[in-house]
């Protein structure tokens, strides 16, 4: 299982270097970035494969994205940037790719399929996944922002 974790955490402080890369922050940014992501990402993965809390993915998302952005808002004055430098990339390793590959699939085969029964299972397919993806993103988004609002003495004072 720790083996497991470690590399969760690797291929997401991965990721969220790339991510972070896109946006140009000082060099600087990119380690915590990186240790920022690995510690949501693998917070995620632990609340859904412990054997005693056995977490459904939507709230071990939203738990995993509060913890990124706690842990943003309070580095970012260390850092000396916006909380957004660290928040946005760390999140998007977390983004639920496979739900919205699969909601695709399922309105993708919904609209080439013509018998009534097909059509009720790829739409079936393809409002589940879809509702999944969205209820992921949104507790990405309260579960990121609400540390910013939260403490926004130490956020505003890191652009200052």
């Amino acid at each position: 299982m720790i083996e497991k974790i470690f590399s969760d955490a690797f291929f997401s402080a991965i990721a969220a270097i790339g991510f972070s890369a896109i946006s140009n922050p000082p060099k600087k940014t990119y380690i915590l970035c990186a240790l920022i992501a690995a510690t949501g990402h693998s917070l995620r993965f632990m609340l859904i494969s412990s054997d005693l809390i056995q977490m459904t993915i939507i709230p071990a998302t939203t738990i995993a994205s509060f913890a990124i952005g706690l842990l943003a808002v309070i580095l970012s004055p260390i850092a000396k940037v916006p909380a957004e430098t660290f928040l946005f990339p760390s999140l998007l390793p977390m983004i639920p790719g496979i739900y919205a590959y699969k909601t695709f699939g399922g309105l993708a085969m919904c609209l080439l399929h013509t018998s009534e029964t097909d059509f009720y299972h790829y739409f079936y397919l393809f409002s589940t996944n879809g509702m999944v993806c969205l209820v992921i993103i949104l507790g990405m988004v309260i579960g990121g922002t609400l540390p910013v609002f939260m403490l926004k003495r130490i956020a505003y004072r890191a652009t200052r």
